[in-house]
């Protein structure tokens, strides 16, 4: 499957609906977006179980703040709705590759289990 663009309204909704969702933060002035542009359509090719998304930092400054976006490109992947990696900087095919190993290699029971232990630590602070 190709890449798809996403923007704040499809974001929340393309990560539920995925099992496993990277995006690609960048913007039309950005250098190295470009240049990272064609090893993440190429992965994207490869990995047809994956949704390989693109969000335009510039037209969704908003979201992009709020997700703490400093850098760009800035890679995120997310498995069943957990954000399980986020890094900035355009990555090499080999270490893209790397990443969707990791991230399909996870065990999410355990990932699922340490969320909800850091919302439930979370959690008891904010109603005392």
């Amino acid at each position: 499957m190709a890449t798809i663009d996403i923007n704040a309204d499809s974001f929340e909704q393309t990560i539920t609906d995925n099992e496993i969702v990277l995006v690609d933060f960048w913007a039309d002035w950005c250098g190295p977006c470009k240049r990272f542009a064609p090893i993440y359509d190429t992965a994207s090719e490869q990995h047809g179980e994956i949704t390989f998304a693109k969000l335009d930092t510039d037209a969704n400054q908003a979201l992009s703040g709020q997700l703490g976006i400093e850098g760009i490109p800035t890679l995120m992947a997310f498995r069943e709705g957990v954000l399980v990696f986020n890094q900035a900087g355009a990555l090499p095919g080999p270490a893209l590759q790397q990443v969707i190993d990791a991230v399909k290699g996870l065990d999410m029971e355990q990932v699922h289990k340490q969320v909800a232990d850091l919302q439930a630590e979370h959690g008891d602070h904010e109603h005392q």
